[in-house]
């Protein structure tokens, strides 16, 4: 069978997306609300123009002028285009135009139709963009003749070798579903406020990758974010243990987590789940592997002052190129988009370890508790994949009181709970740890007394003498306790 030939929409990840770009000699349909940034993705296309090819751009709308204007302003260059002028002119405005006899459709389209095919005959395009094509009804108001007009449009231009590209515009009173069907393909844009999403919902010929795929539109144009696959990714990993560099947390997790696992850390407020994870990124650095940490809910100087005055490290980290530090906004931030910030940290600069501080920031980029889990999902499946160690950090809302292993039921993700919990005990407030889940070996099953001092995480023995310890409020319960001295 012979290979189809592609060309790129101008954009590496909707081609990833299409599964290699738009087909050549086919037509397509960008459908959206206006400011989606339908035009600019026709930029893209023309601008991705090869060696040898031509390009035309039919505007029924817009200003040829502020066209070029506005492309130039992204960066696109305009001279390798040429340019069907067919927008309203100002004497549409100041001459009567209405007709007493003939409708518009008999007196205008002929000329247009004219106006088409003499400048593809002369410019005889390998790619054109047709915007707004909508913009056709109101010059053929009939529905039956508007779509048969439009498809022997895009089978000239087919016919021609053309691959074409055109732009639509849905209002309630004109709908676009006739034109969905005429198209081989059509890309989606849909904007919700901040949120803006791409989806292909047909394309003749090919593949394409499923799902709510995010963009955004910057000074360079269209930036496409695809979702994540995490089937198509892998590498193989020695499935190593992999140190805290704390000998008595190293115990709890019989030597320490696996290499490529999902651990999450969970706890309230204070209790020093950051602490704990980045002790971990310190030991990786002893390794001279590459850890990220994606700060949700504090600054990155605030990560560092408190990691240093510990003992860890964070600045000499950063600059031996062992650490990365990101503070996140997450309320700019899809999902998708903070999947390729981490795809490239783990594939450009071949980071083994990331972490997340903390979940409840993390799903500020999503629009619901079960969007939550299935992107989180998708990005564990990817690491693991990938052989990279993830920690992510889960503040639960009780201080004390009734015990909750993680606060958004995203413990069947974790290959590891590590639990932190305050304790108020005769008067005082102190901190346990323990392991609640470990996949891939057993784990040790005491709690032990948790402290944070200047010389970074201290871990007491077994906590054999006391209960209650989960309640937050432990009592005694023989001769036993902590060689930290909890109660005495």
């Amino acid at each position: 069978m012979t290979e189809r030939v592609r060309l790129s929409t101008g954009v590496g990840p909707l081609d990833e997306i299409v599964g290699g770009g738009y087909i050549e000699g086919r037509s397509y349909m960008l459908h959206g609300p206006a400011g989606a940034g339908k035009t600019i993705l026709g930029f893209h296309f023309l601008d991705a123009v090869g060696d040898g090819e031509t390009a035309l751009f039919v505007n029924l709308e817009e200003d040829v002028e502020e066209l070029k204007a506005d492309a130039a302003s992204l960066g696109f260059g305009t001279d390798d285009i040429e340019f069907l002028d067919l927008s309203p002119g100002a004497d549409v405005f100041t001459e009567d135009r209405s007709y007493d006899v003939f409708s518009a459709a008999d007196v205008e389209a002929g000329p247009l139709t004219e106006a088409i095919t003499e400048r593809v005959e002369a410019v005889d395009p390998d790619r054109v963009v047709v915007d707004p094509l909508t913009q056709l009804r109101y010059v053929i108001d009939d529905d039956y003749q508007f779509r048969k007009q439009v498809v022997g449009f895009t089978r000239y231009l087919k016919s021609r070798g053309a691959t074409v590209l055109f732009t639509v515009q849905e209002t309630g009173r004109n709908p676009t579903d006739d034109l969905q069907f005429i198209s081989d393909g059509y890309v989606s844009l849909r904007t919700d406020g901040d949120q803006r999403r791409v989806t292909v919902p047909k394309f003749r010929g090919s593949a394409t990758r499923g799902g709510d795929h995010a963009f955004r539109i910057t000074g360079d144009g269209v930036e496409v974010y695809p979702a994540l696959a995490p089937d198509e990714h892998g590498r193989s990993a020695d499935r190593e243990t992999l140190s805290s560099g704390v000998d008595e947390v190293d115990d709890l997790l019989n030597g320490g987590v696996e290499r490529g696992s999902v651990t999450i850390v969970s706890g309230p407020t204070g209790v020093g789940k950051t602490t704990l994870c980045t002790q971990f990124a310190n030991q990786a650095a002893t390794r001279g592997e590459r850890s990220v940490v994606y700060l949700f809910e504090e600054s990155a100087g605030t990560f560092r002052k408190r990691s240093e005055a510990i003992g860890v490290p964070v600045g000499e980290m950063v600059e031996a190129g062992t650490l990365r530090v990101e503070e996140m906004e997450a309320l700019d931030l899809s999902p998708q988009e903070f999947a390729a910030m981490v795809r490239e940290e783990v594939e450009d600069y071949g980071a083994g370890m990331v972490m997340l501080d903390g979940l409840s920031g993390y799903r500020l980029t999503l629009e619901s508790e079960d969007g939550m889990l299935q992107q989180l999902h998708a990005l564990g499946r990817y690491l693991k994949n990938m052989g990279v160690t993830s920690l992510l950090v889960d503040e639960t809302s009780a201080v004390v009181g009734d015990f909750r292993a993680t606060e958004r039921n995203v413990s069947y993700l974790a290959d590891n709970i590590v639990f932190l919990r305050h304790l108020e005990f005769q008067g005082e407030l102190r901190k346990a740890i323990g392991v609640l889940k470990k996949r891939t070996s057993d784990y040790e099953r005491t709690l032990r007394e948790f402290a944070i001092t200047g010389e970074g995480i201290r871990v007491g023995d077994p906590l054999t003498g006391l209960r209650g310890v989960l309640t937050g409020t432990p009592e005694f319960a023989g001769e036993g306790h902590s060689s930290m001295d909890l109660g005495e």
